[in-house]
């Protein structure tokens, strides 16, 4: 039985596929496979994908970068999604933040409280400073 990969004189294995490359697509070719999807009947959409070799998701991203720039901006979704979640993010913190401070505050307050309430009832406070 013979193996798959071929060897070069000094013995070392040489793999025989190549190395894929990414498929690079023109605005032209993306906006006809838009339309032509958009065209297709129910049934007939998924056709137009698996002949082209592409995903759903695709395509919508193609489309909305078309409509995008058809509307005159320049921010692809994923972009804005990125911004928006950013957006989310900071709020959570901001959030947390605010609750830190006031836990921080009336644990400060609890302390003088507590240190009035040792005073007045002649009892050493409980920290350890010399």
């Amino acid at each position: 039985m013979s193996s798959p990969t071929s060897t070069i004189p000094d013995g070392e294995p040489v793999d025989p596929a190549p190395k894929p490359t990414r498929r690079t697509f023109t605005a032209e070719y993306r906006n006809k496979i838009i339309d032509e999807y958009n065209k297709a009947a129910h049934g007939e959409k998924s056709a137009v994908l698996r002949r082209e070799g592409l995903h759903q998701s695709q395509l919508r991203e193609w489309t909305l970068t078309r409509n995008a720039k058809a509307a005159g901006k320049t921010q692809s979704r994923s972009h804005t999604d990125g911004e928006a979640a950013t957006r989310r993010e900071n709020a959570r913190l901001a959030k947390q933040l605010t609750q830190a401070e006031a836990a921080l505050e009336i644990m400060g307050k609890l302390h003088v409280f507590l240190e009035s309430i040792s005073e007045n009832t002649g009892t050493p406070p409980s920290s350890t400073k010399p």
